[in-house]
């Protein structure tokens, strides 16, 4: 399957990587981004929430908040993996045409 990043046929020792390395930093940075201001939000929601008297509101509010913030990051980290994807396909391409030169 050529194109497809974890699909290396290059047997160079510098250039083999675990296949699994770049599946795992996108997931991890993914599903922390996912997590962490969302729990953060609902916490600080809940607490807020029971200091000031306006329970549900301010936990509403922290909620959507840290949603649409998870989600604006998220899209930024997918939009970076995309962009280094490509950067490596025409590296890969740019070293096939000089060596076939």
């Amino acid at each position: 399957m050529q194109g497809f990043i974890f699909v290396d046929k290059d047997t160079k020792a510098e250039n083999l990587e675990a296949w699994w390395k770049p599946a795992l930093e996108i997931f991890t940075e993914v599903s922390t981004w996912i997590v962490v201001p969302i729990v953060f939000a609902l916490g600080v929601g809940k607490v807020l929430d029971r200091y000031f008297g306006t329970k549900p509101w301010i936990f509403i509010i922290l909620a959507i908040l840290g949603f649409v913030f998870s989600s604006m990051k998220i899209v930024s980290i997918v939009k970076k993996y995309v962009e280094n994807l490509k950067n490596k396909e025409i590296e890969k391409n740019n070293i096939k045409q000089d060596v076939g030169k």
